[in-house]
């Protein structure tokens, strides 16, 4: 059966300014890195099929854009709301 810890933090995805969360943040980065080790693989394997570079290069693109709106993310004020929420769930 899946643990308490396992529902907890599938839970405080659903919260405002979880994104910005550390432990989501390395997830989210680890899920990038499997990846393009994944393209990579398949790249050497297939012999430098070009598609392969092509999503690679998608890939880091993508990893590069989410990293920048995370830091941008950071940047931003806490608002009202997001106070007033986190108030109401304690």
């Amino acid at each position: 059966m899946a643990s308490e810890e396992q529902f907890s933090f599938f839970a405080n995805l659903l919260k405002p300014g979880s994104s910005l969360n550390p432990t989501f943040l390395l997830v989210v980065d680890c899920a990038f890195a499997v990846l393009l080790f994944v393209f990579i693989a398949s790249a050497y394997i297939t012999k430098g099929n070009p598609h392969f570079f092509v999503l690679i290069g998608i890939e880091l693109a993508l990893w590069v854009t989410v990293k920048w709106f995370v830091e941008e993310l950071k940047k931003l004020p806490v608002t009202s709301n997001t106070v007033e929420a986190e108030k109401k769930e304690q």
